[in-house]
């Protein structure tokens, strides 16, 4: 089937990307301890603020890509990729340049307390680096993706993860460099990648050519690009705000145990959410493709298989990391306190993880046919419009508590509102569908 042709690879190449930075945390964890992993978790958002641009740029360009190819307009989709490609680069840049001015500033703001503040800086200032070529990188490798190449893309994960893997212990412990060491080893990882992607485009694989006179910005096509992509944008956006905020009230109520907790559960959270990602990945050129070429009862079908799939795999989530909660914190440290204090937040805030999988398609799904008012909506639903109001409420309440309690309670929300928008376009599929039918018969 299609959709898991395309969606294996991605879920592939998420679950290896996801891997690595567990791993890349596990190695801070064991080889610089519990402030090592808070002070990864402060540059966690800014992480976070560069790769939602990335994938506002990728996510909203490859849906043009895609539903330009299955309307057979390559030209259209060489200009989307020019213009995907010069945004890239000027924001990569822009990034750099207020890190680099602001950096103390930053930390601060985001959560960093007197005794976390040399680990993240150490982290954040050669991690910036990477900023200049990864936003480029991550938005190419979603052009080559809307080609129907999940493979290509799988591979430029894979690349990126496992080298940064590999590079981890060496600059970690054989060169005893620490946090720092894990940063040159990702900037490194990356760097890489954008090589890779670049040669896809010069060495002729690509459907979408590279040319020099689409490199600029085509004012309707950028538009459309942020506009789609902003739903990517505000997700992502909302869980970087969602770490700063959490961070400030850990920091304040619980200190810095609390916020290498966050840490580890954080990156539980991202591992497993990448295989549906992926899912959502391989959806997105599928309902594009289709949906651009009219053939609705395709791209419905598609929908309800990625939505059953998300589903199976958010379940089986949950039931792992709840049954083995300690057995997953002692992946990360050997910090008894840490192990301990770990348990009851992890459980709490993957409480109502099985329904996460059907909101993460339902934006995809809007995303991918284009629009951008519902993406953006069912984006900002789980993360900014409930989970954080909620931050500032229960913790008055519950005390600590009350910050793990929000999640679960945001799920449940955004779940209602995603399955209700759902159901109104599954059924918008199938009148579609008649409609085309009926023209054809007459």
């Amino acid at each position: 089937m299609l959709l898991f042709r395309l969606s294996v690879p991605a879920m592939i190449g998420m679950i290896t990307t996801a891997l690595f930075n567990v791993v890349d945390t596990i190695f801070v964890g064991r080889g610089v301890g519990s402030l090592g992993i808070a002070g990864v978790t402060i540059v966690f958002p800014i992480q976070m603020l560069v790769m939602s641009m990335a994938q506002l740029i990728g996510i909203g360009g490859a849906s043009i890509v895609s539903r330009a190819l299955g309307a057979h307009d390559p030209e259209r989709a060489e200009r989307t990729m020019g213009t995907m490609m010069l945004s890239s680069i000027l924001i990569g840049t822009v990034l750099v340049v207020l890190g680099y001015l602001f950096t103390d500033r930053i930390l601060t703001a985001f959560g960093a307390t007197d005794a976390i503040r040399p680990y993240a800086k150490d982290y954040l200032v050669i991690m910036l680096i990477g900023n200049l070529y990864f936003p480029y990188a991550v938005s190419t490798n979603n052009v080559i993706r809307a080609e129907g190449r999940a493979g290509y893309a799988m591979i430029t994960m894979l690349i990126s993860a496992v080298l940064n893997i590999i590079l981890d212990p060496i600059f970690i412990f054989r060169l005893q460099l620490g946090v720092r060491g894990a940063a040159i080893a990702t900037v490194i990882a990356k760097g890489v990648t954008a090589v890779w992607v670049t040669l896809y485009f010069f060495t002729g694989k690509s459907m979408v050519r590279y040319r020099l006179r689409n490199f600029r910005f085509y004012r309707k096509i950028t538009g459309e690009i942020f506009a789609i992509g902003t739903a990517s944008f505000v997700r992502l956006i909302a869980m970087s705000i969602l770490v700063v905020a959490v961070n400030n009230i850990l920091a304040r109520m619980g200190g810095d145990l609390y916020i290498a907790v966050m840490g580890i559960v954080l990156r539980l959270l991202q591992f497993f959410t990448m295989p549906i990602l992926g899912i959502a990945q391989g959806l997105q050129p599928i309902a594009g493709y289709n949906y651009g070429g009219k053939r609705y009862d395709k791209t419905k079908r598609a929908v309800k298989i990625g939505l059953f799939t998300a589903t199976v795999i958010s379940v089986f989530g949950f039931l792992l990391m709840f049954i083995f909660a300690r057995g997953f914190l002692v992946l990360f440290t050997k910090d008894t306190a840490l192990i301990t204090s770990g348990i009851r937040p992890l459980r709490y805030v993957i409480l109502l993880f099985p329904i996460v999988g059907a909101q993460i398609i339902g934006a995809s799904t809007f995303q991918a046919i284009g629009k951008a008012v519902h993406s953006i909506v069912l984006s900002i639903s789980r993360r900014a419009l409930v989970l954080i109001p909620l931050l500032f409420i229960l913790p008055k309440l519950l005390g600590i508590s009350g910050v793990w309690i929000a999640f679960p309670i945001s799920d449940a929300l955004s779940f209602l509102i995603t399955l209700t928008l759902l159901i109104f376009q599954l059924r918008e599929f199938t009148d579609k569908q008649k409609r085309a039918e009926d023209r054809s018969r007459a």
